[in-house]
Parts: C-alpha cells; structure tokens; sequence
C-alpha cells in the first residue's frame, strides 16, 4: 500500500491527428492507475491505438462536481491519476475545473503536461496579432444570448477566440455580422490536424459567402479567430499608400491588391484590405 499521496497528471492529447501525442503523455498513461476521461469509449481508442490498458473513470460536465470528491480521496489513498479530454488540452472548455481545484485545496501534486489545443493551434496559423488575444470558448446556444455577448466585446482590442459547432456557424456568423459590422475579419479554422483542414480568413460579409457556396464548408470542429476592435481603427495608412492601393486595385482584387501594398508598405494586409473595402469603390 502507498504510503503518500498521488500526483495529478493533466494531459493534453490530439485534436485529430493521432501522432501528435507525445512520448511523455504516452509514458505517463502507461504508469498511472487510473485515466479520468470526459468520454470513456473516445479516449479508449487512443490508448487502444497505442496498445495501453488502463482503468477508465468518467468525469464530464454533467458529474464532476460529485464525482470529484472521488478522484480525490483515490488520490489522497495514492493512485496517480491522468486527467484527459475528448481531444486538446484538459480545462479548455471542458471538464477539470473542480477537480483541479479541490486538489490544490488538498495539497496533491499537479503535474500539466503540455500538447495539443485548437484555439493556440488556429491562432498561430490566423495571420492575426497574436501577442494579446482573448478566448472565449463555445458561444452561447441562442441568438439573443450570443448577440449580447458580442455587443459585450465590441470594443475589445485583442484577438478573439472562439469555438463553435457545425450546426451553428452560420447563425453565429450572421449574429457577429449583426453587431460587428460586415467588415470585421476573420478566420474560421475548421477540422484541424485532419484530412479536411481548412483554414480561410476573410471579411464576415465575404467568409458567410463562401461557407454558403459549399455545405461541406460547414461541417467539423470549428475555431473563429476575430481581428480586435483597433486593428482598423488604430491603423492610419500614408497616402502614398492609398494612392498605390486605389492604382493597383483597379487592375485586381482587391484582397490581392491589399496583400501587395502590405508587402511594399510594411503595413497590415487585413487592415489594409478593410480601409480599401470602406474608402475604395
């Protein structure tokens, strides 16, 4: 029988594709006890894949906070436990919170072990600011509650993140256009590490034109990264710059022609492409 207490592990696992697990998280699933897992039969096919046996404790949003008191006491006696999701890292819109919690109450060892996330992993591939950024997990169900939400951080200056579903993409978009204005950008990342990955960014008037030409466009796991208030409102563009703009958007896109002056300019291709959507006719 151990004579101390059990450590925590939180471990991150793959938003998709299975090789994005790492050595570590492998070993420690292979050590522990005991694997609380959000949804047991999902987490029992990654272990499955890599040939690991382990006991299996349910803990989803729907029974963490009487059933955290458990894992506690298992820890406490000195099980060593693995804390997983259906996919990413633990805590981020998803379950943990209170267990967390009540084990640094209690004094167990917490040991985070680093992976996979879909909102760091659409952010650094979204070609917005990323050095101060905003998440704000899954939107609310309903319109109202989400077009609250949005009014709420219509001056918000960071980046924003948020995660959506499927079935509501379209009405969240067409909610954001709503209190946002038609010009905001942003980009939607859909299904990403797997086959259909999908990264597309655009103004909202122009992204709700292309999900709409395609209902495959629609369908997945999807992140929203939205450009912050001020990337527009603070940039101030020479007029050298808008002349060169108006002159090479008369011969093309004006998406391309945004992204050319940009490069000459040093200035910023999504701004810019805004100033143009609201100034050049």
């Amino acid at each position: 029988m151990k004579n101390q207490a059990g450590i925590l592990y939180i471990v991150a696992t793959p938003i998709g594709n299975l090789q994005d697990i790492s050595q570590r998280a492998l070993d420690i699933f292979a050590s522990v006890d005991l694997i609380a897992a959000e949804d047991t039969r999902h987490s029992g096919l990654l272990l499955s894949h890599y040939g690991i046996k382990k006991p299996f404790f349910a803990l989803h949003d729907h029974n963490e906070q009487q059933k955290a008191a458990v894992l506690l006491q298992r820890l406490q006696q000195g099980e060593n436990i693995a804390l997983v999701s259906d996919a990413g890292t633990p805590l981020i819109s998803d379950p943990g919170f209170h267990l967390v919690r009540y084990c640094r109450q209690a004094g167990i060892n917490i040991v985070p072990l680093p992976g996979a996330c879909a909102a760091i992993t659409a952010l650094c591939a979204a070609g917005i600011a990323s050095d101060r950024f905003c998440f704000e997990g899954f939107l609310p169900a309903k319109s109202k509650a989400r077009r609250d939400k949005f009014d709420a951080l219509k001056s918000e200056e960071r980046t924003l993140i948020f995660y959506e579903s499927t079935h509501r993409i379209l009405d969240s978009l067409q909610d954001m256009q709503t209190v946002w204005g038609k010009h905001r950008y942003v980009v939607l990342a859909r299904e990403l590490t797997k086959t259909w990955e999908t990264i597309h960014g655009d103004t909202l008037e122009n992204l709700l034109l292309w999900l709409r030409q395609d209902v495959n466009r629609t369908k997945g796991e999807m992140v929203l990264i939205v450009e912050g208030q001020s990337a527009v409102a603070d940039q101030v563009f020479s007029d050298e710059t808008v002349k060169a703009l108006r002159l090479i958007a008369a011969e093309l896109p004006l998406k391309k022609a945004a992204a050319i002056v940009a490069e000459l300019y040093g200035c910023k291709k999504n701004a810019l492409y805004q100033f143009g959507l609201e100034n050049i006719k």
